[in-house]
């Protein structure tokens, strides 16, 4: 019985081929085509007969056939531009008895209709890759400079300036502020006025990433670990800097590994037996108080030590009044860009009051105002009208023989307000109080239930209760 190719008459050959869905190309040593399929033929526009025998550079445009046929090195899944297309070429020395003969090429999808259809399907996906690849570069790189850093009081230029001197070292950091005071605005300037510039910037929130995916996530996971592999946030950000914010909610377990990192100056990432050397600068940022933390056994203290070579301290807004109503332009111009308007302006009444509030926020508080204000606004001027009402019913404290009392404030004008019932105001207000804590907080639930200084499995039943 005829076993291989014998088994098949010859003139089944041509039908198989042509059947296996390739465009199939067969070239001797120097590049002469010795073969090539009608289906190849169609695509190109010409004929078998006038394809045969000629030089496969004549007939197949940027071919790349002679070149393997006289290297012998063969060409896998190939981008190979063609007639207006990019199709994909698999180029293979063809070899006998030990002797390099000629190559063999085949080219994907049986007419140009069905390359269409594949390069309408794949487009999508590349195009999505492109975006996607873009927006991690960005996501890397520095998105403020010291000149976004606004404020002229004496407190806020101090450590603006100590930040400025510092930059071009290799040092850490350790920012300290309340939440909302601008510790990231400080770290992204820092790295960009940084030798490091030009490099990665990578920021990772300690607070917002559960425990057990926090080693995954600063160290990676190799093979084995999970399915595939993954550089964690060290890898990514080396030659660069390493923004971690709320260093103080690090757990304990991962505060050990991350001082090993920085002594050792190398990652493993989890599952890995390898030792990967990264060069970093760490900038950590927090509102705890490590020195206390570190007496009360809840932050490693060589940790804090290493961590605490250059520390700089951001004042509140309420230690900076006088910058208030600077910091209220700037946020106004950012603001009005979004809203696509121009020229709004603040009230007197509004800076007034503005400076009369604690600000428990900080800047991120007052952007949120501001911006409530702007959804509201008709004309071109924020009244006490459209502010929030907290603020528009604040209390203050003034001297009255230390008793608290309302603010005296005429309103622009004056609009009938209608009688609502005590307790449907007071849940309209303990409502519109929890979304500007949230707000203030990027949705820190935690955080905003601290701000507003209730346990949090209150705060938790006020969410549901007012379906926040």
């Amino acid at each position: 019985m005829k076993k291989g190719m014998e088994a098949i008459p010859a003139n089944w050959h041509e039908q198989i081929i042509n059947l296996l869905g390739e465009r199939i190309v067969v070239t001797d040593r120097e590049g002469t085509i010795l073969y090539i399929n009608e289906a190849y033929c169609e695509f190109l526009g010409t004929t078998v007969e006038e394809a045969t025998n000629r030089p496969v550079q004549e007939v197949i445009e940027n071919t790349r056939m002679h070149i393997v046929a006289n290297t012998g090195k063969k060409e896998l899944a190939a981008l190979h531009p063609i007639n207006g297309s990019e199709m994909i070429a698999n180029r293979y020395p063809l070899t006998v008895d030990g002797e390099l003969v000629g190559a063999l090429g085949t080219v994907m999808f049986r007419s140009p209709e069905e390359w269409r259809m594949y390069k309408s399907k794949i487009q999508h996906l590349v195009e999505e890759l492109k975006y996607y690849q873009t927006k991690v570069e960005n996501e890397l790189k520095s998105k403020y400079s010291f000149q976004d850093l606004i404020g002229s009081s004496q407190s806020f230029l101090a450590a603006k300036k100590l930040a400025e001197r510092i930059s071009d070292s290799n040092s850490s950091v350790l920012l300290m502020g309340e939440s909302g005071t601008g510790k990231e605005l400080f770290a992204h300037s820092i790295h960009n006025q940084s030798l490091r510039s030009s490099l990665s910037f990578v920021a990772i929130n300690c607070a917002s990433i559960p425990e057990h995916l926090l080693e995954s996530e600063l160290f990676g996971y190799d093979d084995g670990a999970f399915t595939g592999a993954k550089k964690g946030q060290f890898e990514l950000a080396h030659n660069g800097t390493l923004f971690l914010d709320e260093i103080g909610d690090m757990p304990l377990s991962m505060q050990s590994k991350l001082l090993r990192v920085l002594q050792e100056k190398e990652v493993q990432r989890v599952g890995g037996q390898k030792s990967i050397p990264v060069d970093v600068r760490i900038i950590a940022a927090t509102h705890r108080d490590l020195e206390k933390m570190v007496e009360e056994g809840k932050f490693r203290r060589d940790l804090y030590y290493r961590l605490n070579v250059i520390k700089i301290e951001i004042p509140p807004l309420n230690k900076r009044k006088e910058d208030i109503k600077l910091i209220s332009m700037s946020l106004l111009k950012k603001l009005e860009r979004n809203f696509f308007r121009t020229g709004i302006a603040i009230s007197e009444e509004v800076e007034k009051r503005l400076m009369e509030h604690s600000w428990p926020g900080n800047i991120r508080e007052l952007e949120n105002v501001l911006e409530r204000a702007i959804n509201v606004l008709d004309g071109q001027t924020i009244e006490l009208m459209h502010l929030p009402l907290y603020l528009r019913e604040m209390r203050s404290q003034c001297p009255n023989n230390g008793k608290r009392t309302m603010l005296e404030t005429k309103p622009a004008q004056k609009i009938p307000l209608p009688v609502i019932p005590l307790k449907e105001t007071l849940a309209r207000v303990e409502k519109e109080a929890i979304q500007s804590a949230l707000a203030v907080t990027n949705g820190n639930k935690q955080e905003a239930a601290r701000l507003l200084a209730i346990g949090k499995t209150r705060f938790y039943e006020k969410c549901r209760l007012y379906e926040i």
